[in-house]
């Protein structure tokens, strides 16, 4: 299980993220100010990545990016400072990514996921109860068997495991897993979504109006 450093003082926005860290699988620590996160780092404290807010009281953000680098934890900027100077300041310092608020919690869980597999830190394997996806070799068993799925199946199963309990817009995994805008065809995903019911049995709901959400039960 993969352990993130949630540093944001807008405690909603705190929780908000923590909660959805959590209901997919991650272990969080959550702070509010940057001066908590130095005092967590000298008290030897780690974690595979961090989502630090730029404009924290105390210690900011920008100033958090040496030390988190000196314990090999990628940080990835969240931030209401979207002009390009802060960009530039935060990802030339050496930070994996900055995203401007307000933004799609989809999108942040698709962004950390990419900066964990970028950084080594991902988690390789997911079990769910009989289903095992092996991430490094992408492969997807069931009860120890091999399913064969073809490579859009186990990209959007990839996804929906990895986002397991929330629910996931039809036109955000159009452009999550295919990369652009399919205007009207949204279609194509309930296609593949009925695939993977059949091939695989897992619980996958139709959310009204919204779109997909894999129900697993946390061990």
């Amino acid at each position: 299980m993969s352990k993130i450093l949630v540093a944001e003082d807008e405690l909603a926005i705190n929780k908000l993220i923590c909660m959805n860290l959590s209901i997919t699988g991650y272990e969080t620590v959550s702070m509010q100010n940057g001066q908590e996160v130095l005092d967590y780092l000298e008290a030897g404290g780690l974690a595979d990545l961090a989502i630090v807010d730029v404009m924290m009281p105390k210690v900011d953000g920008f100033a958090l990016l040496s030390p988190l680098k000196q314990k090999s934890i990628p940080v990835i900027y969240l931030t209401a400072r979207g002009d390009l100077e802060s960009k530039l300041k935060g990802l030339t310092g050496g930070a994996e990514d900055y995203m401007v608020k307000p933004f799609e919690m989809l999108e942040l869980l698709v962004r950390i996921d990419m900066v964990l597999k970028r950084t080594g830190k991902s988690e390789e394997i997911i079990s769910m109860g009989c289903i095992t996806l092996n991430m490094k070799k992408r492969t997807v068993q069931k009860s120890g068997e091999n399913i064969s799925l073809t490579p859009m199946e186990y990209d959007l199963l990839c996804v929906l495991a990895k986002n397991r309990n929330i629910a996931l817009n039809r036109e955000k995994l159009l452009r999550e897993i295919w990369g652009v805008d399919f205007e009207g065809e949204t279609r194509t995903v309930d296609v593949h979504v009925a695939a993977l019911r059949r091939k695989t049995g897992l619980h996958i709901v139709s959310v009204p109006k919204i779109g997909y959400r894999l129900e697993v039960d946390e061990v």
